[in-house]
């Protein structure tokens, strides 16, 4: 699929607001890959694609959660994390888009996780820092992705913790698993 139709079939499915951010997320996507030897297209489907279920509505994401055999436990959660995964499900089954790297990298694009492919990372980290975000510690984490893939995840997602803890609330547990994964095989 080129990128003129994919763009037109998200559109469909987002705010204006959105919208620009999935071109800010598909331009740093498309960066990140050149950068640090990600596939490039592969990176910008995903990176167009991975907000695609972000404006369905939540019991629907519900239902397709359960109805999938998605985990259950992401119902215990925030439900900011729902769209990844049911993103990824509908991206597969109603636009059609089959390729299981493109789709992980849909569905872990919110919690992260351990062993992220070099795909799912530049699509997590394409998505937070992308210029159209501002927020404290964002700047940190664009320095650090100029040079170090890694060391740009492991403050992002250190950032995230920090935040939902400040405000008291729960932290999905394959976030957590994607933090201890990169510190303990951080290089150097």
């Amino acid at each position: 699929m080129n990128r003129e139709l994919a763009l037109e079939i998200v559109k469909e499915q987002l705010t204006d607001h959105r919208y620009q951010h999935t071109i800010g997320v598909m331009n740093s996507a498309i960066e990140l890959a050149e950068r640090f030897g990600a596939d490039v297209k592969k990176a910008e489907m995903a990176a167009i694609f991975h907000d695609y279920a972000k404006f369905h509505p939540k019991e629907e994401m519900k239902a397709c959660i359960l109805a999938q055999g998605m985990p259950s436990d992401l119902l215990e959660y925030s439900s900011e994390l729902w769209h990844a995964p049911v993103g990824a499900y509908l991206v597969e089954t109603k636009v059609g888009i089959a390729d299981c790297e493109i789709l992980e990298a849909i569905r872990y694009h919110t919690s992260g996780r351990a062993n992220m492919s070099l795909l799912e990372k530049v699509v997590y980290l394409a998505d937070y820092i992308e210029p159209g975000r501002h927020f404290p510690g964002v700047e940190e984490v664009r320095e650090l992705a100029q040079h170090d893939l890694d060391e740009a995840l492991i403050q992002a997602v250190k950032n995230s913790i920090l935040f939902l803890m400040k405000k008291n609330q729960s932290v999905y547990p394959l976030t957590l698993t994607m933090y201890n994964d990169l510190v303990m095989n951080r290089k150097g």
